[in-house]
């Protein structure tokens, strides 16, 4: 469905445009705002939190900064980045299941596959505050063209409209269409010396360089969204070679291992205690084909070293044209590491090497339980391993509380945030459409180092996966038994005492909450 924007909307646009005081339109102070969104990164795969991966200019954006120990996505790349960008519930914005795909004519609701028009963007509503809008990445919250990023607020746009795809190529061989653009033009990459997380960070340098050139002055929203480090393991070869031989350790001493420098980092509390291995997950010491399973680590941390790589090269363009210290840089994981085995798809060639053009595979869930260190399950799950990401805000001219905070945020904050630092409202309606009410609460009040809402209600489903948080408590269940079980966060943050039967009352009130949430944003399962 088209966006059709009123004359009535326009005139009171330019209307408040002309009313604007002439020094407010020559000197805008507000920040610049730069959203970076990993793709399948582990709670535990940066330096910062506690990984032995060389990330040095995020652990310098994080100790200049603030670290979340707490932030929460939505387990799932899909309805994460609809949350993102709309500061909804993904049910509410259309995104509650995965996308949906160009030949689809999918019934309009809840799991349509794409934004809605009960949804607004950030790029939407700060482009009309005054806002440039850039996007370099992945989108993937609609595949026909005309749900593209140009038609949702960004001025402009580089980067795959799909989900993963080869980081050499465009893949041809999957078995939905996979889509690059630029702009609005479908576009295609170069046959050599292509590598998808470089070009995504050399736009987003580029849109910055640009800006500086053309709009000085006029703050700017960048939403830098990688697919990085999402299979299949590709990555160059000269960061596969720093990486050689350091994870025939194991995935058992690693998670030890990252553990131990979490607590060391003050980035957990002593009461985070380290889950046990997973039941059905092998022993390192059990598992065959070592070589084999050290490489898949080995090519996953030289993508999430590319991938700062490219961050550094962002960061040291906003420094070289005086944008750093005014620019709000927030970044995140749309979900845990992936459990994925991709055997299905059959595009690996038995005859290459993991890593390098030809393969095609994942690391799977053994690996993937050593990145979400310390906790339990991983991607689409709803135990804190599927959806707690480590969360980093950098603004030298706005953050104030440095360190780390233990205050709780979630991926509908975003929305808020840069609202308030956007010195602009949410409105009812928009484009003559109503819209879903605000969800999230701006992050502003803990860059101060005050407080957010020690009770607050927050809510998730995926595809029959389920859970809610109010304050300390947590519930989760999961199709097709749907036995809700509880758990104290503040005593147990790894979720390894369920306490269901010692706490009934407070288990039957929320989910009562949870039924009334979910029958209000449409859950199906």
């Amino acid at each position: 469905m088209k966006r059709n924007p009123t004359c009535l909307f326009f005139g009171f646009l330019v209307l408040s445009l002309s009313c604007r005081p002439q020094s407010e339109i020559q000197e805008d102070n507000r920040p610049n705002i730069v959203i970076i969104v990993a793709d399948d990164l582990g709670y535990s795969d940066i330096g910062c939190y506690g990984s032995e991966i060389a990330t040095p200019n995020l652990d310098g954006l994080a100790k200049e900064g603030l670290m979340f120990q707490r932030f929460y996505n939505a387990a799932r790349c899909c309805p994460t980045r609809a949350s993102l960008l709309t500061g909804l519930y993904p049910h509410e914005a259309g995104m509650g299941g995965m996308v949906s795909s160009v030949s689809s004519d999918p019934d309009p609701g809840p799991y349509q596959g794409f934004l809605n028009d009960e949804s607004v963007t950030i790029a939407e509503l700060l482009k009309e505050a005054g806002y440039a809008t850039y996007m370099s990445g992945k989108w993937h919250v609609g595949e026909k063209k005309e749900h593209w990023p140009r038609t949702r607020g960004f001025e402009r746009y580089f980067g795959l409209i799909s989900g993963g795809s080869s980081y050499f190529e465009l893949d041809k061989d999957s078995a939905r269409l996979r889509q690059m653009a630029l702009d609005d033009d479908p576009w295609e990459p170069p046959k050599d010396d292509f590598y998808m997380t470089d070009a995504f960070s050399d736009q987003a340098v580029q849109y910055v360089r640009e800006h500086g050139e053309r709009k000085p002055g006029k703050p700017f929203l960048l939403y830098l969204a990688y697919t990085a480090p999402h299979w299949p393991l590709h990555a160059l070869p000269e960061d596969i070679q720093r990486y050689e031989g350091r994870y025939a350790i194991g995935w058992d001493a690693l998670r030890k291992e990252r553990y131990e420098r979490q607590l060391r980092l003050g980035v957990l509390d002593p009461n985070f205690r380290l889950t046990p291995r997973e039941e059905g997950v092998s022993s390192w010491e059990a598992a065959a084909d070592k070589a084999d399973w050290a490489k898949r680590m080995t090519v996953h941390a030289a993508m999430v070293d590319r991938m700062d790589q490219g961050i550094g090269k962002l960061v040291r363009e906003l420094k070289a044209n005086g944008l750093y210290d005014n620019t709000l840089i927030v970044f995140l994981s749309d979900n845990g590491a992936s459990p994925e085995s991709i055997v299905g798809r059959n595009m690996h060639d038995p005859n290459s090497e993991i890593g390098y053009p030809g393969s095609y595979v994942a690391f799977k869930k053994p690996w993937a339980i050593a990145s979400n260190t310390p906790f339990r399950r991983y991607k689409r799950w709803l135990e804190e391993g599927g959806m707690a990401t480590p969360m980093i805000a950098h603004w030298p001219n706005g953050i104030s509380q440095k360190g780390i905070t233990k205050e709780t945020g979630h991926v509908v904050d975003i929305m808020a945030t840069c609202l308030e630092l956007g010195n602009t409202a949410y409105p009812e309606r928009y484009q003559g459409n109503q819209l879903k009410p605000l969800r999230g609460k701006s992050l502003v009040p803990v860059f101060k180092g005050e407080g957010m809402e020690q009770n607050r209600e927050l809510y998730w489903e995926h595809f029959g996966h389920q859970a809610m948080r109010k304050g300390k408590w947590k519930i989760i269940s999961k199709s097709p038994e749907f036995d809700w079980e509880l758990f104290d966060l503040d005593e147990d943050p790894t979720e390894l005492n369920e306490i269901g039967e010692q706490n009934p009352q407070i288990l039957e009130e929320m989910v009562k909450d949870y039924a009334y949430w979910a029958e209000e944003v449409g859950v199906r399962y």
